[in-house]
């Protein structure tokens, strides 16, 4: 038996005890599936997986099962039937090149789908939380929301959970002309789960979409993030990843500029400690009409110990003349100077190095217009570094 076979084998099981469907539901299913089992899961020799060994999911055999999930979504967002949302569905967050999104797409079972209605202005976010603990168990949530033309809103998108079970999410954003949606996705995870997530939006003439990643648990960690921008949209990808012990987070992301006048701004920290291991990889597409682009990129990483790594590569793929776009990295330690300037002031070392590491995280958490989910990531990082001073 091939490895590939070996790896699909159980997924196959898992596949043919699925409950009955609407026809074009199973139909989807079948494709998808059909392409998972043709792909296999990504190993080291694929690109886009060169640093990041998902054997550990590979080789696991899972039960997958609903996780726990609870939707908040103040009006007057509508929830939609899987029928009024079938023409969306697997339309964004494409299969035929993702394993994983091809075995998220054969084995939902339960799928979000929220619509925004034109003009609306929804002050209260849409919270939709999924908490699973348990060992051997995979699931599979998915998402769909829809903003309609001039509506706005905002998401705060939540992972949480104890236990080596294995998350593979799916998230489909799509924005008419003039919508405004700001998302927040946080992953919370216990320090065993496995956590591989897609995010694809899709923005419309003039939308403002900003999106913000937070990554903060989990074994293994990958997040794919891909957004593409019609004409006059404005796109702002912003993350944050702590990673220590033997954590594991990728992060790789997508924007691609389709059409003229439009603007992407992107900002990604890190904070590495132990033997942590983290990859960011942004790439930004201009394609060949999409001129008076401009677009920023910049990775910033934290490393506070030895032993961890940071693999980053930004990317820029320029088809047009007329753009404005640039892109870096940087990768460092605390600041010397900074550290002596706060212990000559009766700070003591491991204060000065808290603080310091805290003020770097705190930049991307300043951007956060939530109240709540921005107080609670405060409140997370000071336990975390005071913890780490004990």
């Amino acid at each position: 038996m091939t490895a590939v076979a070996e790896q699909t084998g159980a997924w196959l099981a898992e596949f043919t005890q699925l409950p009955a469907a609407e026809p074009w539901v199973k139909e989807l299913r079948e494709r998808a599936f059909a392409r998972f089992a043709e792909l296999g899961f990504p190993t080291t020799r694929n690109e886009e997986w060169r640093f990041t060994n998902i054997a550990p999911i590979a080789r696991t055999t899972f039960q997958s099962r609903p996780a726990g999930c609870s939707v908040v979504h103040p009006k007057p967002v509508e929830k939609l039937t899987l029928d009024e949302a079938r023409k969306h569905l697997g339309r964004y967050a494409a299969f035929d090149q993702n394993a994983f999104v091809a075995l998220n797409t054969a084995l939902w079972q339960d799928v979000i789908a929220l619509r925004v209605p034109p003009g609306a202005v929804v002050e209260q976010p849409i919270e939709i939380t999924f908490e699973l603990h348990g060992a051997a168990i995979a699931t599979h949530p998915r998402i769909l929301i829809l903003a309609g033309a001039n509506a706005q809103c905002t998401i705060v998108e939540t992972y949480k959970g104890t236990g080596s079970y294995f998350t593979n999410a799916v998230t489909e954003i799509v924005a008419d002309e003039n919508a405004v949606i700001d998302h927040y996705k946080v992953q919370q995870e216990g320090s065993e789960a496995y956590h591989i997530a897609t995010l694809q939006a899709s923005l419309g003439r003039s939308a403002n979409f900003t999106t913000h990643s937070i990554s903060l648990g989990g074994a293994l960690v990958r997040n794919d993030i891909g957004t593409v921008l019609s004409e006059g949209t404005e796109a702002t990808v912003n993350g944050l990843y702590l990673a220590n012990g033997s954590q594991h987070i990728d992060n790789h992301t997508v924007i691609d500029h389709a059409k003229p006048h439009g603007t992407s701004h992107e900002l990604y920290k890190g904070i590495l400690d132990g033997r942590a291991h983290a990859v960011f990889n942004g790439r930004i597409i201009v394609r060949k009409d999409a001129q008076k682009t401009d677009s920023k990129q910049t990775n910033k990483n934290l490393v506070l110990s030895d032993d961890a790594v940071i693999d980053t590569k930004p990317e820029l793929q320029i088809h047009a003349d007329d753009v404005r776009c640039t892109h870096g990295a940087t990768i460092g330690q605390l600041d010397a100077e900074s550290m002596f300037y706060l212990q000559s002031r009766g700070i003591g070392k491991q204060d000065a190095r808290n603080l310091l590491t805290y003020a770097f995280a705190q930049d991307i958490v300043d951007r956060i217009k939530v109240h709540s989910l921005k107080d609670s990531l405060e409140r997370f990082l000071f336990e975390k570094f005071h913890e780490h001073a004990q």
